[in-house]
Order: C-alpha cells, then sequence, then structure tokens
C-alpha cells in the first residue's frame, strides 16, 4: 500500500536480486520502511542452499530459477500413475515429468512416438491427483505440435485444463521456435528439450551421443540461447558431451537439466523405472540403479505363489 501511495517509489525484484530504489522526494517512513526490506532480503542470501526448496509449499518456475541462482541442484523424475508420483513427491522429488517415455515403460512400444494426447492427459491427471509439493511437467506427444503452431497451442491448453498439470516440454530448437512462441504467449510454461531428442529417433536412427561434432554442437548453442530468449524456463539437455553440457549451462541463466549430458547441468532428470531397476534391459552409461525392484518383486511375487499353493496364505490371523 506504501508504494502503491507512492510514486515516487520504484521496487524491482529478479530472482534472490532485490534493488530498490527511492526517489528523495519519497516520505521518511517510506524510505526506512524499504531500507529495512533491504536488509530481510539480504539474510535470506545467507540461507544454507536447502532453503531454497526445503519450506516451499509448491515448486514453481520461479523457485526452479531461484536455485539455479543459489547453485542448488534440481532432481527431477518420471511419474506415470498416481501411486508412483505420491511417494516421489513425498520424498521431496521437484519436478514430476510426465514423460512420453510411459509408451516404453507403461506400454511396451519400442519408442515413443505411438503414445496419444489423450494418454498423456490420462497419466498427467494420475499424477497431478497424487502430487501436493512437485512441480508436475506434461510430455506434448509426438504429433501433437509439429504441424503448426495452432494445433501445438490446441495440445498444450488441453493438457493444462484436463490434467491441472504446472508446464509443457517439447522437443526442438529452431524449427519448433512458432510453437513455443503460440503456447507461451498462452501464459504456459514451457520446458525446452535439446540433444538426443527420442521423437526423431528415425531420423537420427541411433541413441548414441548427440552433438560430438562441431556443426551440430553450434546449433545446440544456438537452440539454447533461442529458447531462452524465447522464455522457456528450463532446458532438457540428453545424451551430449559433458562438456558441451558445462558451457551452455554456463552461457544461459535458465536452468538445464541433464540425462545422460554429465555433472555440469543445473539439475539432473531419470527415468524412474530405470532408476528404480523395474526395468532390466536398459544398461546405459548414464544410469545409476538405487534399487533391482525386478528382483525384489520377482522374489516377493514367487513366495506369495508358494504361500498360495501350500494353501499357506491366508491364515486365521488374516481372515474375518
Amino acid at each position: 500500500s506504501l508504494v502503491a501511495a507512492t510514486p515516487a517509489v520504484c521496487v524491482t525484484t529478479c530472482s534472490w536480486d532485490y534493488i530498490i530504489v527511492l526517489n528523495k522526494a519519497a516520505p521518511k517512513e517510506v524510505r526506512l520502511f524499504f531500507l529495512g526490506a533491504i536488509h530481510f532480503f539480504q539474510t535470506l542470501t545467507t540461507l544454507p542452499m536447502s532453503a531454497v526448496t526445503g519450506e516451499v509449499k509448491r515448486v514453481t518456475t520461479h523457485v526452479i530459477q531461484a536455485m539455479k541462482s543459489r547453485g542448488e541442484k534440481i532432481a527431477m523424475l518420471t511419474a506415470y500413475d498416481f501411486s508412483m508420483a505420491r511417494m516421489l513427491d513425498e520424498a521431496g522429488i521437484d519436478i514430476l515429468l510426465v514423460g512420453d517415455s510411459a509408451s516404453n515403460v507403461m506400454a511396451g512400444h519400442e519408442t515413443t512416438l505411438p503414445i496419444t494426447l489423450d494418454q498423456m492427459i490420462y497419466h498427467a491427471q494420475s499424477v497431478v491427483r497424487a502430487v501436493s509439493r512437485a512441480m508436475v511437467v506434461v510430455d506434448l506427444p509426438f504429433g501433437s505440435y509439429q504441424a503448426n503452431s495452432e494445433i501445438a497451442l490446441s495440445s498444450a491448453i488441453r493438457i493444462m485444463k484436463e490434467s491441472g498439470a504446472h508446464a509443457v516440454k517439447l522437443e526442438g530448437g529452431a524449427e519448433v521456435e512458432d510453437s513455443i512462441k503460440r503456447i507461451l504467449m498462452a501464459g504456459i510454461p514451457v520446458m525446452g528439450h535439446l540433444g538426443l531428442t527420442p521423437q526423431s529417433i528415425y531420423k537420427f536412427g541411433t541413441y548414441s551421443v548427440r552433438a560430438k561434432e562441431e556443426e551440430e554442437a553450434q546449433k545446440l548453442r544456438e537452440d539454447a540461447k533461442l529458447l531462452e530468449a524465447l522464455g522457456c524456463f528450463a532446458i532438457v539437455l540428453e545424451k551430449i558431451p559433458a562438456t558441451l553440457t558445462k558451457t551452455v549451462s554456463e552461457s544461459i541463466e535458465i536452468p538445464t537439466i541433464g540425462i545422460g549430458a554429465g555433472k555440469h547441468a543445473d539439475g539432473q532428470v531419470l527415468v524412474t523405472h530405470d532408476m528404480l531397476g523395474i526395468t532390466k534391459d536398459f544398461k546405459p552409461r548414464f544410469l545409476r540403479r538405487y534399487l533391482d525392484l525386478f528382483e525384489t518383486i520377482g522374489l516377493a511375487t514367487k513366495q506369495y505363489v508358494s504361500d498360495v499353493k501350500k494353501k499357506e496364505f491366508p491364515n486365521d490371523s488374516e481372515q474375518y
């Protein structure tokens, strides 16, 4: 109210940097108020890094940007259903990606291409219902944005309205510029995706590391700058050399999130089914398995089958 009543005062905030500009014509009490505000915001910058996300009720694009500004790494995993999303959210994950990788790990397809927009919305609805803290980002599936920007906007609006998600992700750089512009103009946050783009797998013909040659690396650097200029809030960098990830991450202000892109990205993402060892045949160098659930679930199932066959389940205490 003091600011509204005093046009001579201008307050500008940018991430964690707070700049207060006071006109000498401003009343003394107003200047004292903002001097106190300066002191308060300065104390914020001395908090531990974990304070950026430790107390927030909801991770947003602003929080993600603040994490990069303060050097706190961003943790992202995929989710496709209510139960898994709830566990990941309660464990403190920053971003949940409803990825088109559901085509592989949930539906058993060889590529991400077959999954439809309706199916992505179904998965996103399940995830959003489970989440109270994490940011939920949804992949625009193949065919839902490449044709033209009008189709891209329509697809993004459907995802936001029907699922309640917080942002969308799409693959590509300059070739999808118009689509990104139109989606952003509608007020929908966009996460970019460069490097290995699985929706273009038949164009590449292989899942090998991208941008090893200078020509492709230069295009990636230019595309990253373009996505930032357009207004994307973050960029996924997939399967590119670690040195290129470092160069790109240091050259742009928005966060980069790597998968198979080395330690210099501002965050990391893995497919949850791979990280937990639910899948067993996918073994790239960049994957770290934290559990072997394929083995664990298999053993538990075998024990259950045995107990049923031997008439040991249910026992007297497990019936009414």
